[in-house]
């Protein structure tokens, strides 16, 4: 499949995608408990903001501001008509400000998790899944989104059923699940389980990976993981900077731009393609992590001591190979 993403990766060795959606959002306004999505139509001048915050750092690729932006999140805020429309001007406006960047930018439209659960667990059925991923990937489709960009997704029946709603869409996509819990997923998934699953979808992605979690180091073990089980599709990596602290009153992430630049490096030796940062990460986290992909050569696959030394340590013991027993599960965060 010939798209702007495929030709990117076909050209280059590492891809640096954004930052943060909602932490960035969060510092010009934006309230707890309000749909970041309403924006697109509200405060579209916030939107252009953050898009060109993300360029203008170096990143080569950003997320529309559509994460939360199915119709089974907005009927939360009674705008569940509004999917498909939110979505589209979400991608318009990253058009825009990727057409005036000067180079090559892709508009990678984020699709994130219904919120619910899916049958038989929950009332979520497979068909009513792909129905409200489908919705709003045409939203995005019409607004000059280059390539789709499922994230934070747990539940490998809800990966599943994306991947079949781009389908439809006919558009390419990237995928990345959160890997929380001892190393998986909220639902259990390992990271080589999601390798498999990946390999055996109709209409893979072009790219898969992790994002969000619990911190920049325990996402490199997962992105390790990935890599050990012989893929040639490219792995994302898209952590955390740092670990979430309450610090007067606000959620703080302690990574600081120069921790950000390790990582960076540290995710490109340990293989992904695709390297950003997810809730935390801001501007200067990505003129960092841009500047040492630059300069620094790239140097042998990382051991865990040396992520831990250089990141922190890691949060479990457990790596999310298979062979250690799942976590109890979590109450899931929103991607920042």
């Amino acid at each position: 499949m010939t798209n702007a993403l495929s030709q990117m990766l076909e050209s280059r060795d590492w891809i640096l995608a954004d930052g943060a959606t909602g932490t960035n959002l969060f510092n010009m306004g934006l309230e707890s408990g309000d749909a970041p999505e309403m924006w697109n139509d509200k405060h579209p001048d916030r939107i252009q903001k953050l898009y060109s915050m993300a360029v203008n750092a170096g990143s080569d690729l950003f997320l529309t501001n559509s994460f939360g932006g199915n119709a089974a999140r907005l009927k939360l805020h009674g705008a569940e008509k509004r999917a498909n429309e939110l979505s589209r001007i979400s991608a318009e406006i990253g058009r825009d400000v990727a057409d005036k960047a000067g180079r090559k930018v892709i508009v990678a439209g984020s699709v994130g998790p219904t919120g619910e659960i899916m049958a038989p667990l929950g009332a979520l059925t497979h068909a009513l899944a792909v129905e409200i991923f489908h919705e709003q990937a045409e939203g995005l489709k019409d607004g000059g989104a280059d390539v789709l960009w499922l994230e934070t997704i747990s539940a490998p029946e809800e990966y599943k059923a994306a991947a079949e709603a781009f389908k439809l869409a006919d558009m390419p996509w990237c995928g990345t699940m959160s890997f929380d819990t001892a190393g998986r997923t909220m639902m259990g998934l390992t990271s080589a389980e999601m390798v498999s699953m990946v390999e055996k979808l109709d209409h893979p992605p072009l790219a898969f990976g992790a994002n969000c979690g619990v911190g920049a180091s325990d996402l490199l073990r997962t992105v390790l993981s990935f890599a050990a089980q012989g893929t040639e599709r490219p792995i994302i990596a898209k952590g955390n900077a740092g670990i979430p602290k309450y610090v007067d009153g606000h959620i703080h992430y302690d990574g600081n731009p120069d921790l950000m630049a390790d990582y960076a490096c540290l995710a490109r030796d340990a293989g992904a393609t695709i390297i950003g940062g997810c809730c935390g990460t801001m501007p200067e986290h990505l003129e960092k992590m841009h500047e040492a992909l630059h300069t620094r050569p790239r140097g042998e696959r990382p051991a865990l001591d040396e992520i831990a030394s250089k990141l922190g340590a890691f949060s479990s013991a457990a790596d999310g190979t298979g062979d250690d027993e799942a976590a109890p599960r979590r109450t899931r965060r929103r991607r920042g």
